[in-house]
């Protein structure tokens, strides 16, 4: 049995196998398993994690052009007759629950009728479509099941650092950057097919790589996810989830279950120690940053989860805001008339509809030597480059006063300096919404924390233990492992 923050997916349970943990991150992805007692993380290469990047030599199976067989055309002619069916049926259910009110005496009869629900018949054109958008969505997840299955798309793609180093080498091909961002958004069809298809290689590479290492076939995983994810609708985090389910049966997991991130981070250190403890885990992702609060240690299997809260920000967002405050002026931000959207496009490596954007904007009329640097920077694998340049300088930023940015594939020469105080202003937005959320997280606690546990790769900042240290100043800070934290705790929780 898992702690609190579980969601279980439905009905996916066909046989058995070796279950493990999968941490399918915004900036980095890793997977684990118990065996003989202990976590046994799985090997990408060298590392036990992996950029959560992969790069198609040929691009994917295009869904685009569904059409109706005569096979899908009887499929949606079924369902709509079963939908009809059952509509008639709720409408003669609701009829004479209104008759039998009806009868009821005066004082009673207004209360009995206003808790019966109202329901208006759907046309038989909205059946219809209903019913093509269902039999469309069956068809893409079996079309995306089968191409995984072909061998050579899997042995032609590549994942994390070695995708983006062969993609910037290719100069073509399909580059994907951070699928995991884009899920809780609004999606056309197409972009939501290709999505599917994405998570399908890196969660189908996972399992085949987790098999091989542990010796046994892997058909079930406890998936980690945010308490938020990154949307731009209200019900995007079932669609984020759904997504990753589908995709999951298409890479051929046989059962999944979910675990909010921190809740899976708890798993870890309730291991750890000894004695009861009421923490507070601090879950600062690429994405999304997550806070839960548990009773850990002592007597129990497994932690008690009493709450979590989250955000969708992280340390891309520190990226972007370090991009567009310290490097975008070297391309004409705030000297050229060049609208600020574009800049943000450039910025935005993890959103491909942004990305085309700006490849697909002209810089004709912008003065040199902007004109020219826009046009290197518009080159398949430019944005991309660049975006790696400017991680890498808020890591060393970190540790460092100072930092040379190189850009010289964009022009010979060129470079940006940057220091610590660049990186603090660069991440103020990010820091601004984390202390809002530890506050409504303390808020929220039924008890104060004895310990702040912090995991993810921003955690290492300099500034987050400052910021815990000023919301939570009676608490101990205790540095778990930034990178394995949540899948150490999500192997674990598959085995529990």
């Amino acid at each position: 049995m898992l702690a609190a923050g579980q969601l279980k997916w439905p009905p996916v349970f066909k046989g058995s196998g070796m279950r493990i943990g999968i941490d399918f991150g915004t900036s980095y992805s890793a997977a684990g398993a118990v065996v003989d007692g202990q976590v046994q993380l799985v090997r990408f290469g060298d590392e036990q994690q992996f950029r959560t990047t992969v790069f198609f030599p040929q691009r994917l199976p295009d869904t685009h052009h569904f059409e109706l067989t005569d096979e899908l055309h009887e499929q949606v002619r079924r369902m709509v007759a079963g939908m009809k069916a059952e509509q008639a049926r709720e409408l003669g259910r609701l009829e004479k629950l209104r008759q039998d009110a009806a009868r009821l005496p005066e004082a009673r009869r207004a209360e009995a009728l206003a808790l019966i629900p109202s329901l208006r018949p759907r046309r038989d054109e909205e059946l219809w479509r209903s019913a093509v958008a269902a039999v469309r969505r069956d068809w893409v997840t079996e079309e995306v099941r089968l191409a995984m299955a072909e061998k050579a798309d899997i042995d032609n793609a590549l994942y994390g650092d070695e995708a983006v180093d062969a993609f910037l080498s290719a100069g073509e091909g399909h580059l994907v950057v951070s699928p995991k961002s884009m899920l809780g958004y609004k999606l056309e069809a197409h972009a939501r097919d290709v999505l599917l298809g994405i998570a399908t290689h890196i969660l189908r590479h996972i399992r085949q790589t987790a098999s091989a290492q542990l010796g046994a076939q892997v058909r079930a995983a406890v998936i980690g996810r945010p308490v938020r994810f990154r949307s731009s609708m209200k019900d995007g985090d079932a669609q984020a989830l759904e997504i990753i389910a589908d995709a999951a049966a298409a890479a051929g997991f046989e059962q999944v279950e979910f675990l909010e991130e921190p809740a899976a981070a708890a798993y870890g250190y309730h291991r750890s120690i000894g004695r009861p403890r009421r923490i507070m885990i601090l879950d600062i992702g690429g994405g999304t940053t997550d806070m839960a609060l548990a009773e850990v240690g002592g007597e129990k299997a497994v932690p008690a989860i009493q709450g979590s809260w989250g955000v969708p920000v992280g340390g891309t967002d520190v990226d972007l805001e370090l991009s567009m405050r310290g490097v975008m002026h070297l391309f004409g931000k705030g000297v050229t008339d060049t609208p600020v959207h574009r800049f943000y496009e450039a910025s935005h490596v993890q959103d491909m509809q942004r990305q085309a954007n700006f490849r697909g904007a002209a810089f004709d009329h912008v003065d040199s030597p902007y004109r020219e640097r826009l046009g290197a920077l518009k080159q398949l694998g430019q944005t991309v480059r660049l975006n790696r340049a400017v991680e890498q300088a808020k890591i060393r930023l970190s540790g460092a006063e100072h930092w040379k940015l190189e850009l010289g594939y964009i022009e010979q020469g060129l470079h940006c300096a940057m220091d610590q105080a660049l990186l603090r202003d660069a991440a103020h937005p990010v820091v601004e919404q984390l202390r809002k959320l530890m506050l409504e997280a303390r808020a929220g606690a039924p008890a104060e924390p004895e310990v702040i546990y912090l995991t993810g790769g921003m955690s290492r900042s300099p500034y987050v233990p400052a910021l815990v240290g000023e919301v939570f100043p009676e608490a101990e800070i205790v540095s778990g492992n930034a990178s394995l934290g949540v899948v150490t705790g999500l192997a674990l929780a598959a085995a529990a």
